[in-house]
């Protein structure tokens, strides 16, 4: 009888079987599975610039020279939450309060968080702000695409999904995936001795543990 190593018994079967054809899995059923096809963005990730902190949208000109002991004061004129988007235009002079994620407005170029301003001093409805720092043009916004640009490869065909993948496909609104399908396998135990498991064991007996999937 000739032997043979488990990994030269492994390449042997890998050379006579196929791979299976693919199938759409939901993107929660997918890890573990190949993926069938590459996956591309048809979206920027963020799809518009927007807010990384809760703040004030501003004109950064407009915030020059501040500081505590000489705050330049701005008109509030809207408040935007995340998921919405304002239709005021920051002018010079003005500022909207904006939370974290939401689209930065028409003439902003810049966030100004909560603790730089005299908010707690005046509270969250007046109608006006004091800025108490500068802030550079870009501070705190989060660029359409600064994650995913449109067009990118995001995943490749032929990578094993992990769960952060899961995430990556979610982000990219993809509710299911091409995956290639799994084989079924079926383990077959013979032998006289076995008895199937509930069954009672008699002398020189053992039960089948063999599992089937």
């Amino acid at each position: 009888m000739i032997m043979i190593s488990v990994e030269e018994a492994l390449e042997k079967i890998l050379a006579n079987v196929r791979v299976l054809e693919a199938e759409d899995k939901s993107i929660l059923e997918s890890p573990g599975q190949v993926l069938a096809e590459d996956v591309y963005s048809d979206t920027n990730i963020p799809s518009l610039d927007n807010s990384a902190m809760d703040g004030y949208a501003v004109r950064a000109a407009d915030t020059r020279g501040a500081s505590p002991q000489s705050p330049r004061v701005l008109r509030v004129i809207d408040t935007v939450p995340a998921g919405s988007i304002s239709k005021k235009q920051v002018i010079p002079g003005t500022a909207v309060r904006i939370m974290t994620g939401a689209p930065v407005p028409e003439g902003a170029d810049s966030i100004v968080r909560f603790e730089d301003s005299d908010e707690q001093e005046r509270g969250r409805n007046a109608g006006e702000i004091g800025v108490l720092c500068e802030v550079p043009a870009g501070k705190q916004i989060r660029r359409a695409g600064e994650d995913i640009v449109k067009g990118t490869l995001v995943l490749a065909k032929g990578l094993t999904i992990k769960p952060a993948h899961v995430g990556i496909l979610a982000s990219l609104g993809k509710a299911a995936v091409s995956v290639i399908r799994r084989p079924k396998i079926a383990i077959l135990t013979t032998g006289n001795e076995l008895v199937d498991i509930g069954k009672p064991l008699t002398p020189g007996k053992v039960y089948n543990i063999a599992t089937r999937k």
